[in-house]
C-alpha cells in the first residue's frame, strides 16, 4: 500500500499535528445510578456533533468544554477505537512512537475501553486487541518484526505481567535515542491475533484487582502494554517504500533503513476518594500510590500546558514512563471516561479539567528511523578485507611493473649510449680524407672483423634508420655517377672505403665466418664492377 505519512484525523489541522488529542466517553448509567439519582438530573449534557460537553453545576448553571471527540453512552467500541486509537496506530506503523491512554474515575469504563478481550462478543473488543489486529494486518512477516511487553505499575514498582517473578523492573534511559526503556521486561514476539489474546489473558490473570464500593473489579495498578514494531523501509511490495527512499540518503548511501517505533497502550488505575471507595488496609495503601502517581501526572500536564521550564517527570515512575508521550516525540491520544451521575460531580469535573489541560500539550513528533548498521558493518568488513587483498595484489603488480620499466629504461639508455658512440665514430670517419688513387685501391683487401649480437644489431639498426637512409642516398648517388661516367674511380673508391669504415666502427668483438664473408663480398663486388667498367 502507498505510504501515508500522517493519517486519519491528525490531518484536519496541520498546526495541531503534534498536539495531544483528547476524547471524552460517558459510561452508561448502572443500577446504582438509577437507584440513587432517580430524583436528580444528569450532571452532563452531551453534544457529540459539536464535540462539546456541558457540565451542569446546578439546574440553571453549566459550563461548556470542547474536545476532539465526544462519545455518548451508546458509542460502540469500534467507533471509539477508530476515532481515538486508529490514527495513532497508523502513524506508529509509519515509523512514529505513539501512546493511547485512558484516564478517569474508578468504575467509569477505562479497562473496558482499553483492555476488553471480547471473548464472548468480538464487537466488545477494546483498543488493545483492535490495535494489534490492525498492526498484524499491515506488517510483512518476512520483513517486519512485532513484539510486546505487558507490565503493571503497582505500589510504585514495575511488575512484569508475563513473568510474575520480575516484580521490580528498572527504568533506564537509552543513550542513543534518549527514550525511557525497560531492559528487564519480558519480550514476546507476536505472529497472529490468537497468540496475542493468549498472552494478554496470561497478563490479566496476574494483574492486581479488588472489589470496592465503586467497582466490583477495581484495578489496583496501571497496566502498560508496550508494542515494539520494526519495519523495513520497503513495504509488502518490495518496490514500494513506506517512507522517503532512505536507501538513497546522502548520509548513509549503503545502509538499509528501517523504522523502529513503539506503541504504548495504558489503562490507568482510577482515581478515587477514600470515603467513597471505602477501602482500608492493603487497598488503602494501593489507593495512596495510585493517587500519588496520578497527581504527579497532573502536575506534569499542568507544567507542559503552561510551558513551564521545569517538568517534574521524575516525581513518579508513571511520569517517567510517559515522558515521551507528554512533551516528547510521540503522537498521543487520551480518552477520559466520566460518570453521568450527579453524585460524582467533583470527580467528573476534575477529570474534565485534566483533559482540557492535556489538550494544550504539544509534542515534537519525530520519525523513528534507524539503519541496519550491524549487518551492514559485517558486510563492509568483508568488503574491506576483499579490497585490502586486491590493493596488496595491485601493489605487488605495481612493483613488478616498476622493475620491468626500470630494466627497459636501462636497456634504452645503454642503446642510446651505443648509438651516440656510433654517431661519434661516424663523424670522425667522415672527417678523415679519403686516401685513394685512380685505378688503385689504397692498401690491399680490407680485413673486416664484425661480430654482431643479434638482439643488439636489431635494436641498433632500428635506432640508426635515419643514418641508413643517408647511406642509401649515398649509394644512389654512386649509381648515378657510374651511369654518367663523370665520377672518377678514386672518388667511388673513397665512398666505398667510407662505408666499410662505418661498418668497422659499429662492429663488435668477433664476427661469425658467415658474417665475415658477407662483408668481404659486399666490399669486393662494387670494386669488380668498377674494374670491368673501366677495362671495357
Amino acid at each position: 500500500m502507498p505510504y501515508r505519512p500522517i493519517l486519519g484525523r491528525f490531518l484536519q489541522k496541520p498546526e495541531d499535528a503534534g498536539r495531544v488529542r483528547v476524547a471524552v466517553r460517558v459510561r452508561p448509567r448502572n443500577d446504582e445510578d438509577l437507584y440513587y439519582d432517580s430524583e436528580l438530573i444528569d450532571c452532563l449534557e452531551l453534544q457529540p456533533e459539536l464535540r462539546r460537553l456541558k457540565l451542569r453545576k446546578n439546574n440553571w448553571s453549566s459550563e461548556s468544554y470542547i474536545f476532539d471527540d465526544v462519545f455518548t453512552e451508546s458509542a460502540s467500541q469500534k467507533r471509539v477505537y477508530e476515532a481515538v486509537a486508529k490514527p495513532v496506530v497508523e502513524t506508529v506503523l509509519s515509523g512514529y512512537n505513539g501512546t493511547v491512554m485512558a484516564y478517569g474515575q474508578t468504575g467509569t469504563g477505562k479497562t473496558y475501553t482499553i483492555g476488553s478481550l471480547g471473548n464472548d462478543n468480538s464487537s466488545e473488543r477494546g483498543i488493545m486487541v483492535r490495535a494489534l489486529e490492525d498492526v498484524l494486518a499491515e506488517i510483512s512477516p518476512g520483513l517486519d518484526n512485532l513484539s510486546i511487553s505487558y507490565l503493571q505499575l503497582y505500589l510504585e514498582a514495575i511488575h512484569d505481567l508475563l513473568a510474575p517473578d520480575k516484580n521490580n523492573i528498572a527504568l533506564t534511559k537509552d543513550s542513543k535515542s534518549g527514550e525511557v526503556c525497560l531492559p528487564g521486561a519480558t519480550v514476546v514476539e507476536i505472529s497472529d491475533i490468537d497468540q496475542f489474546l493468549q498472552v494478554l489473558q496470561t497478563g490479566e490473570k496476574n494483574r492486581h484487582a479488588s472489589n470496592t464500593k465503586m467497582n466490583a473489579r477495581s484495578s489496583r495498578s496501571h497496566a502498560i502494554l508496550v508494542v515494539h514494531i520494526q519495519r523495513s523501509s520497503k513495504g509488502k511490495d518490495e518496490n514500494e517504500f513506506l517512507s522517503v527512499n532512505i536507501n538513497n540518503s546522502e548520509e548513509f548511501p549503503h545502509l538499509s533503513a528501517f523504522f523502529k517505533s513503539k506503541l504504548l497502550i495504558i489503562d490507568l488505575a482510577g482515581s478515587e476518594r477514600i470515603d467513597e471507595s471505602g477501602v482500608d488496609g492493603q487497598m488503602l495503601e494501593e489507593a495512596k500510590f495510585i493517587n500519588l502517581s496520578l497527581n504527579s501526572l497532573g502536575k506534569c500536564i499542568n507544567a507542559l500546558a503552561e510551558n513551564s521550564t521545569h517538568i517534574p517527570t521524575r516525581d513518579s515512575k508513571l511520569t517517567r514512563l510517559l515522558s515521551d508521550s507528554f512533551g516528547g516525540t510521540a503522537r498521543t491520544s487520551l480518552i477520559i471516561t466520566v460518570s453521568p451521575s450527579a453524585r460524582h460531580y467533583s470527580q467528573t469535573s476534575s477529570t474534565i479539567m485534566f483533559g482540557q489541560r492535556a489538550m494544550k500539550v504539544v509534542n515534537a513528533v519525530k520519525l523513528k528511523e534507524d539503519y541496519d548498521s550491524e549487518s551492514k558493518y559485517r558486510k563492509l568488513e568483508c568488503q574491506i578485507d576483499s579490497l585490502t587483498s586486491e590493493l596488496e595484489k595491485q601493489q605487488k603488480d605495481k612493483l613488478h611493473l616498476e622493475r620491468r620499466l626500470y630494466e627497459r629504461e636501462m636497456t634504452l639508455a645503454e642503446a642510446e649510449n651505443k648509438l651516440f658512440e656510433a654517431e661519434k665514430k661516424l663523424a670522425v670517419a667522415e672527417e678523415k680524407p679519403a686516401a685513394t688513387s685512380e685505378g688503385q685501391v689504397e692498401g690491399s683487401t680490407y680485413q673486416v672483423t664484425v661480430a654482431f649480437n643479434e638482439m643488439e644489431v636489431t635494436d641498433l639498426m632500428r635506432k640508426l634508420e635515419e643514418k641508413r637512409s643517408r647511406h642509401a642516398k649515398m649509394e644512389q648517388q654512386l649509381t648515378e655517377f657510374l651511369q654518367n661516367g663523370t665520377w672518377k674511380f678514386a672518388e667511388a673508391t673513397s665512398m666505398i672505403n667510407l662505408l666499410i669504415k662505418l661498418e668497422n666502427h659499429q662492429a663488435a668483438a668477433v664476427a661469425s665466418p658467415r658474417t665475415q664473408a658477407m662483408v668481404i663480398w659486399f666490399a669486393l663486388i662494387p670494386i669488380a664492377l668498377l674494374s670491368l667498367y673501366f677495362l671495357w
